[in-house]
């Protein structure tokens, strides 16, 4: 099965394709990804569906169950280990 992928160009004018509805700009994804912090440790789908949904501290993140955040367009299963243990950190935890 091959997929069509279509040539996009975000706001700053970088080039890319993606074959999915997904607009995120792989080079300014590069450019936004922060230094430190949990957002650091996640992929970049992971961390723009956090950032859309304005959960973008870990207090904001222990609000929510692993289940709401699993509904999270671009959140897998490999992100909730990495905020489990940056939660954790903190001595905060997924609602139950």
């Amino acid at each position: 099965m091959t997929v069509e992928k279509s040539l996009r160009v975000c706001e700053k004018g970088h080039k890319f394709y993606k074959s999915s509805e997904c607009s995120s700009c792989p080079t300014c994804d590069k450019e936004n990804k922060p230094k430190s912090g949990f957002l650091s440790k996640l992929s970049s789908p992971a961390r723009n569906g956090l950032v859309r949904e304005g959960i973008d501290t870990l207090q904001e993140l222990a609000k929510y169950t692993e289940k709401d955040i699993l509904k999270i367009h671009g959140i897998g299963p490999a992100s909730l280990p990495i905020m489990r243990a940056s939660l954790e950190e903190e001595g905060l935890s997924f609602k139950e």
